[in-house]
């Protein structure tokens, strides 16, 4: 039953842009159900995103496959990930083979999904805490991605990214952000490359917004 559904959400997802077979793969293989409230598990394989409780999303399926896309994975990749939420997009980094650490600021959030990723054997290392300021201990990462909008880029994850390394990162308004693909080139040059119309949870954080 779920199968059909998600490889008619893959040609959505390929229709929209999406090239890379392994991010397509993945999401052959990842089960979004699992991730969602069961009172809205019938929309799982939807393109749309979906509210998971404390004013927390799961993001849209061609935002997650879009953001991995541009993260450019080869090998085994480190990965940062600010913002656990669900685990959906930590676990379709874990399915292409990626080491993962995850940082989710709310504790309820951060515990059922630690909860799910044990029930399922999702190796990833997740954390309880501010994300804005990354995971110092476990740095430098191969790659950085953030799944909440900032006001700006925060400038201690961009230390703890590796050079040569790449950050996605949406960056704007609470309302309305613009996606951040960016290469660090060296300890003090980067380049970024944008892309308009996104929309994300606000990145609360002492480098983020300020919780209302």
């Amino acid at each position: 039953m779920h199968e059909d559904k998600k490889e008619e959400l893959v040609k959505i997802l390929m229709k929209e842009g999406i090239t890379d077979k392994k991010v397509l793969n993945a999401f052959l293989k990842v089960d979004r159900h699992l991730f969602v409230p069961d009172i809205i598990k019938l929309h799982a394989y939807s393109n749309v995103a979906l509210p998971i409780g404390h004013e927390q999303t799961i993001s849209q399926p061609y935002t997650v496959a879009f953001m991995t896309q541009a993260l450019e994975l080869n090998g085994r990749n480190k990965i940062l990930e600010i913002g656990t939420g669900s685990g959906f997009q930590a676990a379709i980094l874990v399915q292409m083979g990626m080491k993962v650490f995850s940082i989710e600021r709310q504790f309820e959030i951060h515990q059922k999904t630690q909860k799910l990723f044990d029930s399922l054997g999702i190796r990833a290392a997740l954390i309880y805490g501010d994300g804005t300021l990354g995971w110092k201990e476990a740095a430098p990462y191969d790659r950085i991605i953030v799944t909440a909008g900032g006001p700006e880029v925060p400038k201690r994850l961009l230390k703890q990214l590796s050079v040569g390394g790449k950050m996605v990162i949406p960056v704007g308004n609470r309302v309305s952000q613009t996606m951040q693909i960016i290469t660090k080139i060296s300890e003090k040059e980067f380049s970024t490359k944008e892309v308009p119309n996104f929309k994300f949870v606000p990145l609360i954080g002492k480098e983020g917004w300020k919780s209302e």
